[in-house]
């Protein structure tokens, strides 16, 4: 359908020019899909203005001039200057009968997506879903649209967090539950110290804050503890042998965590390059934003400042060097960046995390533009998400485990598929169990706009009716099942014909699936691709529930079940650029 629009809407366009001569006229003009009529065309309002005529008449000139295209029944000017397309049911048919085509926006250009970026030591949990399932969604659907991905796992292994766990490792490691589960005790660790902390901080009657808040406290008002850890720092640092190793292990066994999480969700990545990769780059950065005259001396620390925005107060300074010469994360974000233009020459390069780091990366693309950065850079920024109990706290060990999540997600699942799949054996009631839970716990989350907080419950989740993923994965085993069938009977599908106003919606609405991926690789928004799909299970039960399929007659039925083929290799298509699995049998 998109490619049907391009060409209307570039003959629109040839047309006007040829008409109104001292207009300049863009090469195309919007030719949209509407409710009003198949497709539509608002240029006309758009340009009559610059061409001194009523609307009408630009609108006249558009209807005229692609009214002659082979896909195009008629065409209409309506109200102040609207022009409705009437497509033929002809050339709708053809279309949806050739194979699944998504427009190659992305071809020949690079795009770097920053995503999931756990934290090393501390086990994932709910709070890294939204991330992980977002950023793979956006990797497959890139990748769809044409683009060469990059997608980089951008690790948290590095900095003040280590020193702590260096102290707790030392004060308080328990090895035998070390070796049981090693992340599990390593966060047992974390918490332990931030607990001791915190107690210190108290007695010395210091305003104890968030996680890493206070990090910076001069030597002589920090607690005991905290003196501590930044010694343990400075010799992981410098090479201290016992410490790089240390540092060294609690990576090796945070990775075999993390690749199990990632392989359980169907998540893959091209390239891991944590914080710890851009150590080397950091001096350099300072000082060549320095040089450049972006960055200054204040307090004895390094600050990037910002004017006034034209609608609004200056954002605060970007802190890239401490007074005691320690890097933040906005050092290695913008080292992060140059690293990538000089490796990737990317088109984009989008990152995603949640909506408490927006000042942060307005902040760090202020910075990187001045400093010469070219690549257009994306903050795919999502709400938080909760459970009905609350937040999620690691600092103070209140941690919803993903693992434990999907674990619940297919115990929960199976007892629906136990329960409605008497004909199957074990095994396949296991195997839609596994598709089914982490299915609806991807769904939950990416059917929303993702700028929304997202309360997890699993009564919305699981549920089989309604915008979720038993809801359209049960849609595709309906039309597996009937498929079965037909052959069973000898029953097989044949050419399109669109003869009723059920079959011609059902027809339409297949002829969205490319500008709905399009929608999503533009604007980064992976619900608009959910809620097609939705739109086009719930447009194929009114199909099949006011027209028979296999109780037509020979050449009705073939159209019908080819109709009911492609519906399904759409369903299944969506669903997999989702990271969402389905199956033949529910």
């Amino acid at each position: 359908m998109f490619t049907l629009r391009d060409e209307l809407g570039r003959a629109a366009a040839e047309a006007l020019r040829a008409a109104f001569p001292d207009v300049t006229f863009p090469d195309t003009v919007s030719v949209e899909r509407s409710q009003k009529a198949d497709l539509q065309s608002s240029a006309a309002m758009q340009f009559a203005r610059a061409a001194k005529k009523p609307p009408r008449e630009l609108a006249d000139v558009i209807a005229k001039s692609i009214a002659s295209h082979p896909a195009v029944e008629r065409t209409e000017v309506a109200g102040a200057g609207f022009v409705n397309v009437a497509l033929r049911d002809a050339w709708l048919a053809s279309q949806v009968m050739a194979p699944l085509a998504l427009r190659d926006v992305g071809h020949g250009r690079v795009a770097v997506i920053d995503f999931s970026s756990p934290n090393v030591a501390k086990p994932m949990h709910i709070g890294h879903l939204r991330s992980t399932i977002l950023g793979e969604a956006l990797a497959r659907v890139l990748r769809a649209a044409g683009y060469t991905v990059v997608a980089d796992n951008h690790l948290g292994d590095w900095g003040t967090q280590f020193g702590k766990l260096l102290v707790a490792w030392k004060r308080w490691l328990d090895a035998a539950a070390f070796e049981a589960n090693p992340v599990g005790e390593l966060l047992r660790l974390y918490v332990a110290y931030t607990k001791e902390e915190k107690a210190q901080r108290e007695a010395l009657g210091a305003v104890v804050k968030g996680d890493d808040d206070g990090d910076d406290a001069p030597e002589q008002a920090a607690p005991e503890i905290l003196r501590e850890a930044r010694a343990e720092l400075v010799k992981l640092q410098q090479g201290d042998a016992e410490n790089v190793a240390l540092w060294k292990r609690f990576i090796d066994v945070s990775m075999v965590e993390f690749e199990r999480m990632y392989q359980r969700l169907d998540v893959h990545f091209d390239v891991t390059l944590g914080e710890s990769f851009y150590n080397s780059r950091l001096p350099g950065t300072v000082e060549t934003l320095l040089a450049k005259g972006i960055a200054e001396h204040s307090e004895g620390a390094v600050i990037v400042t910002f004017e006034k925005a034209r609608d609004g107060e200056a954002m605060p300074p970007l802190l890239v060097r401490k007074a005691d010469g320690g890097f933040l994360y906005g050092t290695t974000d913008i080292a992060t960046v140059l690293y990538r233009e000089e490796r990737w020459q990317p088109a984009r390069a989008i990152y995603v995390t949640d909506e408490r780091q927006q000042l942060h990366f307005r902040q760090f693309f202020a910075a990187s533009r001045r400093l010469g950065v070219t690549t257009p850079l994306e903050h795919v920024w999502f709400g938080l998400m909760r459970m009905p109990e609350g937040t999620i706290s690691t600092r103070d060990g209140n941690v919803i485990g993903l693992e434990s999540l999907l674990d619940e997600a297919e115990r929960r699942a199976l007892e629906v598929a136990r329960a409605a799949n008497g004909d199957l054996g074990e095994d396949e009631i296991r195997e839609v169990a596994r598709k089914v839970g982490v299915g609806a716990v991807k769904y939950n989350d990416l059917s929303r706009d993702r700028t929304t907080l997202v309360t997890f419950t699993w009564e919305k989740a699981l549920a089989l009716t309604g915008n979720t993923a038993p809801y359209l994965q049960y849609a595709y085993a309906r039309l597996r099942s009937m498929l079965r069938k037909a052959a069973e009977q000898g029953f097989a599908a044949g050419e399109i014909v669109v003869r009723e106003p059920a079959e011609r919606a059902l027809v339409m609405k297949l002829l969205g699936y490319a500008d709905a991926v399009d929608e999503v690789a533009r604007s980064l928004k992976p619900h608009l691709l959910c809620d097609y799909l939705y739109d086009l299970a719930t447009t194929f039960s009114t199909f099949y529930n006011e027209l028979p399929v296999l109780k037509s007659e020979d050449a009705v039925r073939a159209s019908r079940l080819a109709l009911a083929v492609r519906t399904a290799e759409t369903l299944r298509a969506g669903l997999a650029l989702l990271g969402i699995e389905v199956a033949e049998r529910m």
